[in-house]
């Protein structure tokens, strides 16, 4: 696998973060909205750990905005993606 731009990681990185956020803002924990939306409570904390290599794919972003009735627009039209 190649390896990430810094770019990239700083993409992964406030994906990762957007996630969190959204998941804290629905008021439930990993384990929790893990449990609620039948998805692995470890591959969901790999999600949100900045530190992790692996990114999510577009379609667990896609997966993950259902769940919280969101749009990818909505992801994406975050302040910390216009961040640099």
């Amino acid at each position: 696998m190649a390896k990430l731009s810094e770019e990239d990681k700083l993409l992964r990185i406030k994906i990762a973060k957007r996630l969190k956020k959204l998941r804290s803002e629905s008021g439930n924990i990993q384990s929790k909205f893990a449990t609620d939306n039948e998805m692995d409570r470890q591959l969901l904390n790999s999600w949100e750990n900045i530190n992790n290599d692996r990114g999510m794919t577009i379609y667990s972003i896609n997966r993950i905005c259902k769940i919280i009735n969101i749009t990818l627009k909505d992801f994406f039209d975050d302040p910390i993606f216009k961040e640099e």
